[in-house]
């Protein structure tokens, strides 16, 4: 008896290892899938925004005296027979252009600098007797105490410099932290601004999709499901080939303003493309299926016999939808805001085709710094910004709505 018991424990154990090794298994693909597209991109992201080691790497001698100055003395002549060296050496073995471009983003005209002192030290021969007054008569800027605080700023390994500059902030000469110059600031405005174009694009939305969405929720089941099929469609089109069809459609030759003057709207064409009008008719657009299809989906869980019943008890109609049907949607509208304000606020195809340089929201930038510039710590400090914006409106929204009721589908 005994003996069998332990067989039985032995085989339930064996079958519980199965069952914990087969979920595993089927969750594994889901787990890698998140961790490689969703995880260590948002983590590198995040590295990238504090560290800040190019210029120690290109320059480690006067990176070493930098960290010991205590940015308030006068650069000695070890400090420029540091720089003047380490200057030299990487103009020599072609590496200048990082600690080069580095330079230029604390400091006006800082490649420039860089670059043309570089080209001078590299012709030049032997050890000078004094590098202060080589690099002095190479650039006067040199001897400019902003300059040494730009470079001590730069020497990492951790800086502040990107978040900082992300909020239109820097550190004075003392440390202390201050707003930039106005000709300086600019990615407040621009959150503000994708801020208020989300908010916008959601909001119409919402005033669209509502009734469309109760049209197709109440609809009979054949038209229904033709309604469906074409607040899908959409979706089955490239996003790249939705926005280019917008500047057709929108210009000044285009349908819609063909139309307008054909009923006599206007007697010439009216500006809807590379403006803020052109990128909230084309977001809408793209966005609306979103708002639409998870307040389908709370409609048509809702019981029609509730709207009866409050009728029969001599409700008016408009009534009973207000106090009775309305706040059964209220799960779906939340889903659909949400999901709608969320995507919106990291848009950059549409508005960067159909819209005017006023009107490109922080992904555009973010885009710009990765691709064009090449300036990874701010484009890492842009996400940030972005990622703590959406999660500090995402916790202000889930407290103002009860999440906890929010269906996605």
């Amino acid at each position: 008896m005994t003996s069998e018991r332990t067989q039985l424990k032995r085989d339930l154990r064996k079958a519980g290892g199965r069952r914990r090794l087969t979920a595993i298994l089927l969750v594994l693909p889901l787990f890698l899938f998140l961790l490689f597209s969703f995880i260590i991109p948002i983590a590198d992201m995040l590295r990238r925004s504090v560290v800040d080691n190019e210029l120690a790497t290109a320059w480690p001698n006067t990176t070493a005296m930098l960290q010991a100055w205590d940015h308030s003395s006068p650069p000695d002549e070890a400090m420029f027979r540091a720089l003047g060296t380490d200057l030299r050496a990487s103009a020599e073995v072609r590496t200048i252009a990082t600690p080069a471009r580095r330079l230029n983003y604390a400091l006006e005209n800082g490649r420039s600098l860089v670059m043309n002192t570089g080209r001078s030290l590299r012709a030049l021969e032997g050890e000078p007797q004094s590098w202060r007054d080589t690099l002095l008569k190479e650039d006067p800027s040199w001897g400019d105490k902003k300059t040494w605080i730009a470079l001590a700023q730069a020497s990492g390994p951790l800086t502040d410099f990107y978040l900082l500059t992300a909020l239109d902030l820097e550190r004075d000469p003392e440390g202390t932290i201050v707003s930039r110059p106005p000709q300086q600031s600019l990615y407040l405005d621009v959150l503000l601004r994708t801020g208020t174009m989300s908010l916008s694009v959601t909001l119409l939305c919402l005033v669209l999709g509502f009734p469309l969405a109760y049209y197709v929720a109440n609809a009979p089941e054949k038209t229904g499901n033709l309604l469906m099929i074409l607040v899908l469609l959409p979706l089955w089109t490239s996003l790249l080939v939705r926005s280019a069809a917008w500047i057709v459609l929108l210009q000044d030759q285009g349908l819609v303003n063909a139309m307008l003057m054909a009923v006599g709207f206007s007697d010439r064409p009216v500006p809807l493309i590379y403006n803020r009008i052109g990128v909230l008719i084309a977001m809408v657009h793209v966005q609306l299926p979103f708002m639409v299809l998870p307040i389908i989906a709370t409609m048509k869980a809702i019981p029609t016999a509730y709207m009866r019943a409050a009728i029969s008890l001599g409700a008016h109609p408009a009534i009973a939808f207000v106090r009775v049907y309305l706040p059964q949607t209220f799960p779906g509208v939340a889903a659909g805001t949400l999901l709608v304000f969320i995507m919106s606020l990291g848009y950059y195809v549409t508005p960067a085709l159909v819209g005017g340089a006023n009107d490109q929201m922080l992904a555009y930038f973010i885009a710009y710094y990765t691709t064009s510039s090449a300036n990874w710590g701010l484009a890492a400090a842009l996400g940030v910004l972005l990622l703590g914006a959406t999660a500090v409106l995402y916790f202000v929204y889930a407290r103002l709505t009860n999440l906890g009721q929010v269906k996605l589908g």
